[in-house]
């Protein structure tokens, strides 16, 4: 049996993806900094943000698992930092979403396996475009793309894949926060993608698992856009 480690892997997104690995047969390690709200064997808390506490994350998995065949960097934070406001949030949104995949990879790399070993990062939309209150997140993002291409090319030859997915709306509890501070509603969002509908968590946990399969073993150092055609716009 593969084994899965999904970061931010209680809720959201990070929550449809360890349920989509598991019924692709995948032992699946999920963590984020809290304990889900139903007892999960296989989780183990850690804050991605910091070095100590990634480290001793895969310490554990080393010792109760043995090694990784997939990483999913999913773990992340979001929010509106206005440059006249102190620095407090920028730094939270970048050690979340930029250190922590850094952390993540670079101890995940041990116990990946040559060959057919995967690392996906969630980046975003806004790691492709900018948006006028999001400048952490914009910046960070952007980061985690340009991340994942070296990185591919870092490990191109032991034959691990590095992929990034950028989505745009997904109908989770982050994305209804941002409704809130944009003053609309879920429907004014979706009228504004060009499919005219916002993406489910499951359509991004479907996206990781096409990028885990042998047919996918070509594709490395992308960043997959899932927005429904809005970058397209002019």
């Amino acid at each position: 049996m593969k084994t899965a480690l999904v970061t931010g892997g209680t809720r959201g997104i990070g929550l449809a993806i360890a349920e989509q690995l598991r019924r692709e047969g995948y032992r699946t390690i999920v963590t984020a900094r809290h304990p889900p709200s139903v007892l999960d064997e296989d989780f183990i808390a850690c804050d991605v943000s910091s070095n100590v506490s990634v480290k001793a994350l895969f310490s554990k998995i080393e010792n109760a698992y043995g090694g990784i065949d997939v990483l999913v960097n999913n773990a992340g934070t979001a929010g509106a930092n206005a440059l006249d406001a102190d620095d407090d949030l920028w730094h939270a949104i970048v050690a979340s979403n930029l250190n922590g995949t850094y952390y993540c990879c670079k101890a995940a790399l041990p116990l990946l396996p040559d060959g057919t070993g995967r690392i996906v990062n969630m980046a975003s939309v806004l790691g492709l475009r900018g948006v006028p209150d999001q400048t952490a997140y914009c910046a960070a993002k952007h980061a985690v793309v340009g991340f994942t291409r070296s990185l591919a090319l870092a490990l191109a030859p032991r034959g691990i894949t590095v992929n990034a997915l950028c989505p745009g709306w997904v109908d989770t509890p982050m994305a209804h926060q941002r409704f809130a501070e944009l003053g609309i509603t879920r429907d004014q969002a979706a009228a504004g993608v060009p499919t005219g509908r916002i993406a489910t968590p499951a359509e991004i946990a479907d996206a990781v698992v096409w990028l885990l399969r042998p047919e996918s073993r070509g594709i490395t150092g992308h960043a997959l856009p899932i927005e429904g055609g809005g970058l397209a716009l002019p």
